[in-house]
């Protein structure tokens, strides 16, 4: 069986700003993007697996992790996964960049 594979156009490359979360909507996707400082561009969900919650669009970008705003947990832009000591993971999108242009990969 195959998998349909979506790419949504979510922003051109050179409009996005270096270390600030950008927060979109896709259906019912709620997505923070960012634009790190060596280049690449990751997504994940926008908000913090903390049991109250946070936006992490709103976050600091520190090398490859974003901290959220609200409870300082430091969340990987690779993998989601939340640093220790504290727990939890949010979903990563996958990126594409074609040209000029960013999408996210369903």
């Amino acid at each position: 069986m195959n998998k349909t594979v979506t790419r949504v156009l979510v922003a051109k490359y050179d409009e996005l700003p270096v270390r600030v979360g950008q927060a979109i909507k896709i259906g019912e996707h709620e997505i923070a993007l960012f634009r790190l400082s060596n280049g690449d561009v990751r997504a994940l969900e926008n908000k913090s697996p903390h049991p109250k919650g946070g936006v992490l669009s709103e976050g600091l970008v520190s090398g490859e992790y974003v901290f959220c705003p609200l409870y300082d947990w430091k969340i990987s832009l690779i993998d989601g996964k939340v640093q220790e000591p504290d727990q939890g993971q949010v979903k990563t999108y996958q990126v594409e960049i074609d040209g000029d242009h960013v999408y996210i990969v369903f």
